[in-house]
Order: C-alpha cells, then structure tokens, then sequence
C-alpha cells in the first residue's frame, strides 16, 4: 500500500496540552499521516496582534494562537492545513476560534477546522475530522471533480441505514437502501438491491468508493478503490446533485446519530462541523417522534408542514426531555400536527445553535440525508434562517452518491 504523503497541521491550541488531550490529537495525526506542529511567532507579534484583531483577551494562551493565525495568513510558515482546538469550558476560547477560524479561511487557501474539546475528547473522536481535513489538503485536484464517468458504485455504511448507488455516466442508475444491522451483511444488500435495479453485475463496475462508520470493514470486503469519511463525500455529493459545484454553499446533513454542516467554495469543503450535543439534534429523534404519534417516519414531514410548532413546547437540547416533552403536550390535548412541526423545530434549533454558528452559511443551502426528507425539517431551516433550502434529488443517498463520483478518479488506475 502506497503512504500518502505527509501533511503539517498548524495547531493552534489553547489548553490542549493542560487537559491531557494533546497526545490523543497527534494520535489521530498519525492515523492519517498528518504532523503536528506550532507556528513559531516572536514576542512583537504577540503583543501587537490583538491592537491589530481589535480583541484582546485574558489569556495569554488565546493571545498565542492569535498571533499564530496571523504568521499562517501572512505566508510565513509552511502549513498545509489548521486545527484550531480550545476548551469547550471557555467562552472567550470560542469567540477566538470562531473569528481565527474565519480569518484564517477567508484569507488563505489553507483548509481550517475548529473543535471545542474535553477531558474526555479520544483520537478517535478526532479521527474523522482530521481525516477530512488532510483529504482537502492532499486531494483537491480530486475533489475538483465536476463529473461521474464509466460505471461505478458507492456504498454509504451509515449509523442507521446502509445505502448504495450505481452511478453511470452522470446518472443514478441503481439504488439500495437497507437498515444498518451487521454492517458486511447490510452492505451486500444494499449494494445488491442497487446493482439489481441498474441491472448490472459487479464484475461490470470499474470502481467502487466507501464511506460512513462501517467504511474500513467494508473496504476489505468489497476492495474498494477509494475509503473516504463523510465530510468529503457529502459536501461532494451535495454540491454535484444540487448543480452547484462552482461558488459557495453551505451544506447541512442530519443524520441518525449526528449531525454535519459544511461550508463549500468552489465545490470544495473548507469550514466544518460535525457532532452535536445530545441525539436530539438527530434523525434519531425525529424516529423517535414518529412512533409515537403512531405514524411511518415518511409521514411524519407531511404532519408537520400542516402544523403549528409555537403551539407545543419542546425542550431542544436532550433526546430524553424531548420526549418527555413530546409525550406532555400530548397528554395536554396537542394534536398530532403541531407535535410534529415542533419536533422537526427542536431539531432544527439545535443544529443552527450549535453547528451553524460554526461555519459561515452561504446560500445556497443544501439540506442532504435522509432527514431532508422528511419536510418539515428543511421548512423550519428556512423558517429560522429565512433563506431557501434546496432538497436535491436522490439527497438520501447523498454518501453513496459522492462516493461513486469521486471513486470514478480511479478508474485505470
């Protein structure tokens, strides 16, 4: 197996080395052949830098990365990507990581992540962060790719569904769609019930791409051509079935057990987020929400757009009170339509408090995933942020479908 090439992180951290965490991110640095490093930076520059941001902080340590961030922007050290780290205890951390984030992104060509870390935060936890953000730096002649050719399948092993696609020529020609039990076994049917409905065999695909949780198990499964985390495949895949593949966009995929959103330029994702406080946040709660109300999960989207979400009071932060909260205002006399609309509300409210206010959002916004689905969802999103959200075709294989594309750099290769 051929080593990818390395590439130098510029960490800049706030309390990582005091919270015992700094071994698990050069842990999940190493996983993907990526070094860890700090921008070196003279005493001038540390007391000049907040005069110049305008922010001056208490720390002394956010007064560091400040500086850090400059020398990156300014070109005087050799970086390829930046991870801005700091406790999820600190709120003057989180102002500092939100504007370096954007400082840094909007005035370089360095890709740039954000995480709000714990005591507890692992290496693989980071993993897929890490892993996405060195794909961008190493891959972006791959991930400029505008168009599918020849014959090729992704298979999206998911949290709570499998799904894959064949892909032909720039069309979807062959879905499957299975729930997630042993991930091997709900692979193979999936990709079965896809090659099916292309009425295709598998020796005749020329490349297949992986992604989702299961993806390292069924690459040696099936030999795939391309392992890819879900950042990557999914703001490619969104930006490819939206037609928006040239300019910004924002990205947003609600997912069974957690949540990403991504900001996009020129078909590449730059800023992201993934994660979230609680289930609640999830398709897993919207689940939740259907079997009570006694109605398929299908149904649950057309409930809510007849309801009203201000008539139900729904707590957005816990899968547990939410459905204590659910349950209440049914026992209170609510309909079932207004319990619906607040659901998808409480889901939306917590993505836009805790993701968005992590990447920039650029029109237009591209809801993906099986949640997009469900109206409901993408109505309270245009509701909260008053902008349009497009639903592409075939969003809910969004994974698979990002896969197949970019899985088609590999053919004859």
């Amino acid at each position: 197996m051929v080593q990818e090439e390395l590439v130098k992180i510029a960490h800049l951290s706030c309390g990582s080395e005091y919270s015992g965490i700094q071994k698990e991110i050069e842990t999940a640095a190493e996983i993907v052949n990526a070094r860890i490093f700090y921008p070196e930076i003279s005493i001038e520059e540390v007391q000049q830098v907040q005069d110049d941001f305008g922010l001056h902080v208490a720390s002394s340590d956010l007064g560091l990365v400040m500086a850090r961030a400059k020398v990156l922007v300014e070109g005087n050290t050799n970086a390829d990507a930046v991870l801005i780290t700091t406790c999820f205890r600190c709120a003057e951390g989180a102002v500092v990581r939100n504007e370096l984030r954007r400082y840094i992104y909007e005035n370089s060509k360095l890709p740039v992540i954000s995480y709000s870390f714990t005591e507890r935060t692992t290496s693989g936890t980071l993993l897929t962060r890490l892993e996405a953000l060195t794909t961008t730096a190493r891959r972006r002649s791959l991930l400029a790719r505008e168009h599918q050719e020849g014959l090729t399948a992704g298979i999206d092993s998911g949290s709570t569904t499998t799904k894959s696609v064949i892909m032909k020529d720039d069309k979807v020609i062959g879905r499957g769609w299975v729930p997630t039990t042993n991930v091997i076994q709900s692979a193979n049917e999936a990709y079965n019930q896809a090659l099916e409905t292309a009425g295709v065999t598998r020796d005749e695909i020329q490349a297949l791409g992986v992604t989702g949780y299961g993806r390292y198990l069924i690459k040696e499964e099936f030999n795939a051509d391309l392992v890819q985390e879900e950042i990557t495949v999914n703001s490619k895949g969104a930006v490819y079935l939206a037609n928006s593949q040239h300019g910004s966009a924002t990205v947003i995929d609600i997912g069974g057990m957690d949540n990403k959103a991504i900001s996009i330029q020129d078909g590449i994702p730059g800023m992201f987020t993934m994660g979230g406080i609680c289930a609640g946040a999830s398709g897993r709660f919207l689940e939740m929400t259907s079997k009570r109300l006694g109605v398929d999960i299908t149904e649950l989207g057309a409930l809510a757009v007849k309801g009203m979400q201000q008539n139900v009071e729904m707590n957005s932060y816990c899968i547990v009170f939410g459905i204590q909260s659910l349950v209440n205002s049914l026992s209170k006399g609510s309909v079932p339509e207004d319990v619906a609309a607040a659901s998808c509300h409480s889901v939306v409210e917590q993505v836009f408090e805790q993701q968005l206010q992590e990447v920039e959002v650029k029109e237009p916004l591209i809801m993906v995933g099986g949640s997009s689905l469900i109206e409901g969802v993408p109505k309270a999103m245009e509701d909260m942020l008053n902008i349009k959200v497009v639903v592409p075709p075939d969003s809910q294989y969004i994974g698979a479908v990002g896969s197949a594309l970019l899985a088609s750099g590999f053919i004859n290769k």
